[in-house]
């Protein structure tokens, strides 16, 4: 599913920032889709913390493999050193394990997700072991397809606009916030095509 926005958003930012205009012309085509249950999105958020897109995907077709179907229940089921062999570390494996259990006990209501704002939802979701904002900001981007998403810690934002707007040299998380202000309130659009600008083939979560 292709967020509803998804086409004022590439007019009204880019109409206000020639960088992000040549970046949406070039890579037209290109969208944010949603695909995934909440879970997986979330689970795959964990898996993807720290290591590079394609070690994450390596991971996640082995843990897919293993695992087979799916779900917090064949997650809880799991021994952990199985998780391990397919390339979660311990920590990983724990989160992953947590929140599994969080969603068989209700702990995390989806059918009041609609309901948050950002930071409502964001607090609700860090209270899991191993979902910090990153990952949340992740889910909110990629599952609650949330318009207005900046994603400050992420590394592969903060490469991008370093290498669109400073010449490749550092961006501290203040002059990023700064740049973005001129993509509110669609800064997950925004987002998005700074992430392709590195790397054409779309990340779904």
């Amino acid at each position: 599913m292709t967020p509803s926005y998804w086409n004022d958003a590439t007019r009204e930012p880019s109409g206000r920032d020639p960088v992000l205009r040549v970046l949406i012309r070039n890579l037209e085509g290109s969208y944010l889709q949603s695909r995934s249950d909440a879970f997986t999105t979330l689970a795959r958020s964990i898996v993807g913390q720290q290591i590079s897109v394609s070690a994450a995907e390596s991971v996640w077709q082995k843990l897919l493999e293993s695992v087979g179907a799916l779900g917090p229940a064949a997650i809880v089921r799991m021994d952990p050193s199985k998780l391990r062999a397919c390339g979660l570390s311990s920590n990983k494996s724990t989160h992953l394990i947590d929140l599994a259990e969080h969603f068989l006990d209700g702990s995390l209501d989806t059918s009041t997700w609609s309901d948050h704002d950002d930071e409502q939802l964001i607090a609700e979701l860090t209270r899991v072991k191993g979902v910090g904002r990153w990952t949340a900001e992740m889910f909110l981007i990629f599952f609650m397809l949330r318009p207005d998403i900046l994603p400050v810690d992420d590394v592969g934002l903060q490469r991008a606009m370093s290498l669109h707007y400073n010449s490749g040299k550092p961006l501290s998380k203040l002059k990023i916030r700064q740049i973005a202000g001129t993509w509110q309130p669609w800064r997950t659009v925004a987002t998005w095509y700074m992430w392709r600008s590195l790397d054409p083939i779309p990340v779904n979560y």
